[in-house]
């Protein structure tokens, strides 16, 4: 199975989950995210970012200059610090 299809199937199983008002209190805050353009702003597949900086889990700043000068760089975005 592909990811697409892991993912169909992943957003298949949570809609079913969620309660109908729920649904489209998400379904119009997606939709609002893609009338405002921001989807034209974001970084694509293929696409080289710029060089940053960020914190590692430690809190310790990070030049992803400095990785790639180690070797290929994968990034992992957490959206909490749980």
């Amino acid at each position: 199975m592909s990811l697409e299809e892991s993912l169909a199937k992943l957003r298949e199983a949570s809609a079913k989950k969620a309660p109908p008002e729920k649904r489209a209190v998400l379904a119009g805050a997606v939709q609002q995210l893609r009338d405002s353009g921001m989807l034209e702003k974001t970084v694509k597949v293929g696409d080289k970012l710029p060089p940053f900086n960020l914190q590692n889990a430690d809190g310790t700043s990070v030049s992803s200059a400095d990785l790639l000068a180690k070797g290929p760089l994968v990034m992992t975005v957490f959206r909490g610090p749980w």
